[in-house]
């Protein structure tokens, strides 16, 4: 094979992972306007599966660019940030009026905000931790939510209507925050990794098989509050040891 072409084949390929994932977002937004929720749910996970793997697929590769970065970015701005800001207003936040909406937007405006500041702090941050909650987890967390209501009570949302409000001002003002969250980019997926790992991702694989919407908003759910735990955490040893 001509290596100039294999070379543009490898290059080709992150960016469409990050197509794939663009897809996911905006067929998330169909679903969401022909009241298929739990289809849309589903389909703003893929996109955390197929934003995820581009990266990585981009660092193992070596073919980072700044093409791949920008449109990765904006890419995520549809599948994190448009699309579950419009399932959550059209499946229960459409009822509540003006807050319903106001929501809905500090969410959007949250993603773009955080997305932003991300890309203009690249190389600045420690990469072992984000700063403010990522787009992705963010956008499990309503999916998560949506998904779960909608395979258990069958898409009845009256009494989870609150709820969903304060969760999405909750993710869209957590994006922005300065809390930090651990980024796992320090895993180098081209060095050996230790056995128990591996034995914990298949062990991760088989509770999510169990009841994915259950399990996969509860793992969202854990992350989102995780960060709050370390910073709380952080403060009172810091205060610990003023006092010492």
């Amino acid at each position: 094979m001509n290596p100039e072409l294999r070379r543009r084949g490898i290059y080709i390929l992150p960016n469409l992972l990050t197509t794939a994932a663009l897809f996911a977002g905006f067929y998330a937004i169909v679903q969401a306007m022909n009241q298929q929720f739990e289809h849309a749910a589903v389909a703003i996970f893929l996109a955390m599966v197929f934003d995820g793997l581009d990266g990585r697929v981009a660092r193992l590769t070596r073919t980072q660019s700044a093409f791949g970065a920008e449109y990765d970015s904006l890419s995520d701005m549809v599948s994190f940030g448009a699309a579950p800001a419009l399932v959550i207003y059209e499946w229960a936040l459409r009822g509540m009026g003006k807050l319903g909406w106001i929501a809905a937007f500090i969410y959007c405006a949250g993603t773009a905000l955080r997305l932003a500041r991300f890309n203009t702090n690249i190389g600045v941050v420690d990469k072992s931790y984000f700063q403010g909650m990522p787009s992705p987890a963010a956008a499990a967390l309503i999916a998560g939510l949506v998904w779960l209501v909608e395979s258990v009570s069958g898409g009845s949302v009256e009494e989870v209507r609150w709820i969903a409000c304060g969760l999405t001002i909750f993710a869209g003002v957590t994006m922005v925050s300065n809390i930090r969250y651990y980024s796992g980019k320090d895993i180098n997926l081209r060095k050996s990794v230790p056995f128990m790992m591996v034995v914990a991702f298949a062990l991760g694989f088989a509770l999510i098989s169990i009841h994915p919407p259950g399990v996969l908003f509860a793992l969202s759910l854990g992350y989102a509050l995780s960060g709050y735990v370390m910073t709380t955490w952080n403060w009172l040893s810091q205060r610990r040891r003023e006092r010492i």
